[in-house]
């Protein structure tokens, strides 16, 4: 599911936040860069990576998770200016997330995320654009998810 996220990038710059020298290797292999983000939780961890590359010049990322099975293309998401949300299929979690670095969007990643981070946009006065995507609502929680 990972390689399909990464590829699903559309050829804009892809780099992989972890804190894994196993999945720092892989994602080289993918040829996506590396953000080396340890110890830090998944809020954290994005958190970090934005403004690492918020740092380096990147003035919007694109936030997907490892976990979309059905991920073809989250390029689309960067051709808006202000905050694009893919929600899950379940309206709770956020599976995709493009936020301009310079706004000091804070990410908020866990159970009723998607509310949280349309909070955030609509708190920082943001232009926001959520996009039901069926392709990127199917997400992985639990086994279940794999059999559907």
């Amino acid at each position: 599911m990972a390689e399909r996220v990464v590829h699903a990038t559309g050829g804009l710059p892809c780099a992989v936040v972890c804190d894994d020298p196993d999945v720092a290797d892989w994602a080289l292999a993918q040829g996506a860069g590396v953000v080396w983000q340890p110890g830090r939780g998944l809020n954290g961890a994005v958190q970090s990576g934005m403004e690492r590359l918020a740092g380096a010049g990147v003035a919007q990322v694109v936030v997907a998770h490892a976990d979309l099975p059905l991920a073809t293309d989250v390029s689309w998401t960067a051709r808006f200016p202000g905050v694009t949300l893919v929600p899950d299929r379940r309206e709770d979690g956020t599976n995709v997330a493009c936020v301009p670095t310079s706004a000091g969007f804070r990410f908020a990643y866990g159970p009723g995320s998607f509310a949280r981070h349309q909070a955030e946009a609509r708190r920082l006065g943001l232009d926001l654009r959520v996009v039901r995507e069926p392709r990127l609502a199917w997400d992985v929680d639990v086994p279940a998810d794999l059999t559907r």
